[in-house]
């Protein structure tokens, strides 16, 4: 393998250690990271894991987004979204300052429509439109709850506030998606609604995840099933239990704890027999064909790379499963078979998470450090590779 001639993660991490004045030896003792892993990562010659992200950034004390180099603000330039997250800002800033006089909100029955439209489109990989229209219709449904306040309005709010949630994180703007999911709370805890409150907790929960707080992610995975237990019997409740044990799993397995993690797997696999393949509640995808995939998930976190691909190639993906899902899905096999040697499966799949959800798949970081991984490679790959980067921005 040879070293990746541009700027990437590895890089990133061995500037912020020489700003630290730290030693290879040291960052590593810090981190946890084998030194070989370290050397290797700095080097370009092997692509960083998320595990290796969060664990190198909370040892030099940064933000995981500095070391990813999150959000790619040129490329979000090039394709006309910067400019749409100051409005997602501005919307989330006025929760708590009462009706616009100079707004005069629609029907509550027109603005549910709306934002239920706009759940639909962000998993449909449609991010630009959403990205446009989700300001708008915050600032509509924050009127409209503090004008006739009640459970369906804080609740219609809440779900406007989830949905800027799911752009900003999926742009790479984590500041932002932690202010949208303190207003989903915020909201939420107004409407009196204990799955939502399930939903929020698990939301809250991935952010650890991706910082390397796998302790404090599972004390709210903990938190947020028994907030469920307060909820009314039922598929709703199930579902969301089941994707908390979902989320769960996937902690348990970037921590290495392959026990627990198996444990949370075979619950969330008990409760979608009995739910089905749910998708449309709350949009979460919940069933067997996500306990499937997250399987696929779990097993790479493990760094059972061989095993993932294996099973990931068995998952049976349904019609109807949302684009953003299935993008995420191939990204992730895509990630275990470069790990396998597996080169020209491994840039099919990236081909496929393109596919499914080009917007998503230019911003995902899984798609670029496993691109990463196939230019360090240096073996014969189709000609469209190199374009494929390009259109990343790598």
């Amino acid at each position: 393998m040879h070293s990746l001639p541009h700027d990437h993660t590895g890089a990133r991490i061995r500037r912020l250690r020489l700003e630290r004045h730290l030693t290879q030896a040291a960052l590593a003792e810090l981190s946890s990271i084998p030194y070989g892993t370290l050397t290797k990562v700095e080097q370009g010659v092997t692509p960083a894991s998320p595990y290796v992200i969060a664990a190198a950034a909370r040892a030099l004390r940064v933000q995981v987004e500095t070391v990813t180099g999150q959000p790619y603000v040129t490329e979000l330039r090039a394709d006309e979204l910067d400019v749409l997250i100051r409005p997602i800002r501005e919307a989330l800033d006025v929760y708590d300052l009462g009706a616009d006089p100079d707004i005069a909100p629609r029907p509550q029955e027109l603005l549910a429509a709306d934002a239920e439209e706009l759940l639909v489109a962000v998993r449909a990989g449609e991010i630009k439109q959403v990205a446009s229209r989700i300001p708008g219709l915050i600032q509509e449904v924050t009127t409209a709850a503090h004008a006739a306040p009640g459970q369906k309005s804080w609740l219609l709010l809440a779900s406007t506030y989830r949905t800027a949630y799911d752009v900003a994180s999926k742009l790479g703007y984590y500041d932002l998606a932690a202010i949208a999911l303190a207003r989903m709370d915020w909201a939420a805890q107004r409407g009196s609604n204990a799955v939502i409150g399930g939903m929020y907790r698990y939301m809250r929960a991935l952010t650890y995840l991706r910082e390397g707080g796998y302790k404090t992610g599972q004390l709210l995975i903990d938190l947020g099933l028994r907030t469920l237990e307060q909820a009314e019997p039922g598929r709703e409740r199930e579902v969301v239990t089941g994707q908390l044990h979902l989320g769960a799993a996937v902690m348990a397995g970037r921590s290495k704890d392959r026990h627990r993690a198996d444990g949370h797997l075979s619950e969330a696999g008990r409760i979608a027999e009995g739910t089905g393949e749910a998708v449309e509640t709350h949009w979460l995808a919940f069933g067997p064909t996500n306990v499937q995939v997250h399987r696929v998930s779990v097993l790479a976190e493990l760094d059972e790379y061989g095993q993932a691909a294996q099973e990931g190639l068995g998952v049976n993906i349904p019609a109807n499963w949302p684009k953003s899902r299935r993008s995420h899905h191939y990204a992730e096999l895509a990630r275990a078979q470069m790990w396998t040697g597996d080169l020209d499966a491994s840039f099919q799949n990236l081909l496929r998470a393109r596919k499914s959800a080009p917007q998503q798949a230019r911003y995902h970081q899984t798609v670029r450090e496993t691109y990463a991984g196939l230019e360090a490679a240096r073996r014969q790959l189709p000609d469209s590779f190199l374009s494929y980067g390009s259109w990343l921005g790598i």
